[in-house]
C-alpha cells in the first residue's frame, strides 16, 4: 500500500476573516500542523491551493503544491481536481491503483493526532479490494475531509462531478465506502475552526 496526503488549502476563509492556513495554532501556522500530522503516515504531501506563493515561507521542502483553478466551488470539486493532478503527477508511483490511497485533509484541522491517523491507516490493508474509501462516520454523516480514498475510486468521482454532483455525502453513499467509527477521543481531532472565537477555545 502507498498512501499520499492531499490537503485542501484553497478556501477563502470568509467566516474567519483571514487565511486559516496561516493562523497561528500553538506557535505554528495551521497548515504546518496538518501537514506534519499527515507526514506521520503518508509518503508525499500535496497541497491544493490557488495561492501557493502565500505558503512558500512555511512549507517544508518536500511539500508538493498543486494549482487549484478556482475557489468558491466546494470541497468535492477541489478534491476531484487535486486527485486528478496527483494521478498525473510526474512522481507517481508504479504501484497498482488498487494499492494506492490518498488521505484527504482540510487545512483547518489543528487537533489532528498523528498516532490516530497511523492507527486508522493500519485499517486499510485488511479491507476488501472492493472497498473504495475509509471515512469517519458520525451521527449519520460521513466526515469526508479526514478520510482515505483508494485511487480506483477516481472514475466514480469524475463521473459524479461530470453529472453535476457536488455532495460528498451523496457520492460516498454511491461508493463501497467503509465507515470508521471514531471513539469519543478520536472524534475530537475532527474538530475544525471556522470563526475567530474558535482559536481561543481551551485545548481538549
Amino acid at each position: 500500500m502507498l498512501l499520499d496526503a492531499l490537503i485542501l488549502a484553497g478556501g477563502e476563509s470568509s467566516r474567519m476573516g483571514s487565511d486559516k492556513a496561516l493562523l497561528d495554532w500553538q506557535g505554528e501556522p495551521m497548515l504546518r500542523w496538518v501537514a506534519r500530522a499527515a507526514a506521520s503516515c503518508c509518503e508525499h504531501i500535496y497541497v491544493l491551493t490557488t495561492w501557493a506563493e502565500r505558503y512558500q515561507a512555511i512549507a517544508d521542502d518536500d511539500w508538493i503544491f498543486l494549482p487549484e483553478s478556482q475557489t468558491r466551488r466546494g470541497a468535492l470539486l477541489a478534491f476531484a481536481e487535486g486527485f486528478h493532478q496527483i494521478m498525473e503527477h510526474p512522481n507517481r508511483a508504479t504501484t497498482s491503483p488498487a494499492e494506492r490511497w490518498v488521505l484527504l485533509l482540510a487545512c483547518d484541522l489543528p487537533r489532528l493526532d498523528p498516532s490516530i491517523l497511523r492507527l486508522w491507516s493500519q485499517q486499510i490493508p485488511p479491507l476488501s479490494p472492493t472497498v473504495q474509501a475509509l471515512v469517519p462516520w458520525r451521527s449519520g454523516y460521513w466526515d469526508p475531509l479526514c478520510g482515505f480514498y483508494r485511487f480506483t475510486c477516481h472514475p466514480s468521482l469524475a463521473a459524479f462531478v461530470e453529472a453535476g454532483g457536488r455532495s460528498f455525502q451523496r457520492w460516498l453513499e454511491e461508493l463501497p465506502a467503509h465507515p470508521l467509527h471514531p471513539t469519543d477521543l478520536e472524534a475530537l481531532m475532527l474538530w475544525n475552526c471556522n470563526y475567530p472565537a474558535d482559536l481561543i477555545l481551551p485545548n481538549i
